[in-house]
């Protein structure tokens, strides 16, 4: 079911799970043994419904999560920063949603710190990177309401990830992974920097969060745990 104007991608969960798990039964019954990449709002949620009703390894079921949300911002602070989106490196992880956070500890213009360039360029403004945060977060709900979906975006975060995996690259992706462990959180998919390769998920980055970061975090984890309980 497509998410519609106004409607959270959390909202989505009870209709698309009844749906997703007839969909996936009937793939298993069909022995499949592939790789699972799912886009489907709330991605995060159904990337651990695929997982527990599929019984394949956590390594082959994989969320597009924070992917697209990840090159938005890069594109933005291109933008910004008046530098090409390919000297930009910066991410969104979490939950593909509300509760997602940017990763401004490590966001990076070239080989600089994006600090260190704000403090060198007197012109740019610090705050205006959480505008910037907030208007990539909010992407989705401005384009639903004016053309009633998203189309474009997802479709080239999936050739992204794909290309990742048929062409075997080893490239570090923000897709939603399942962490056991990582990050001080168990039993959750959500969106994290992983390496991606021909079989999958190789292994979760596990980077160093400053405290903000961390309770930003666990906040997004709380809430998509909260809500695949109800």
């Amino acid at each position: 079911m497509a998410q519609k104007p106004g409607e959270t991608r959390l909202e989505l969960v009870e209709k698309n799970t009844k749906i997703f798990k007839q969909i996936v039964k009937s793939i298993m019954e069909n022995r499949f043994n592939g790789i699972f990449l799912v886009a489907t709002n709330p991605v995060d949620i159904l990337t651990y419904v695929t997982w527990k009703e599929s019984g394949l390894p956590k390594e082959r079921v994989i969320g597009s999560g924070t992917v697209l949300d990840s090159a938005r911002l890069r594109f933005a602070l291109g933008k910004y920063f008046n530098v090409d989106t390919r000297n930009v490196h910066a991410a969104i992880i979490g939950e593909h949603g509300d509760t997602e956070l940017p990763v401004w500890s490590h966001a990076m213009i070239g080989i600089e710190h994006v600090d260190t360039v704000l403090e060198r360029k007197g012109d740019l403004k610090k705050e205006c990177l959480d505008d910037i945060f907030v208007n990539v977060r909010d992407a989705a709900y401005q384009i639903i309401e004016r053309k009633g979906a998203t189309y474009y975006g997802i479709g080239m975060s999936l050739v992204r990830i794909t290309k990742a995996i048929l062409n075997n690259e080893n490239s570090i992706l923000t897709v939603s992974a399942f962490l056991n462990g990582e990050y001080g959180q168990k039993d959750v998919y959500i969106g994290v920097p992983a390496v991606i390769n021909r079989a999958g998920i190789r292994e979760v980055v596990e980077i160093e969060l400053n405290e903000k970061e961390k309770e930003q975090f666990n906040h997004s984890v709380s809430v998509l745990k909260e809500t695949m309980s109800l």
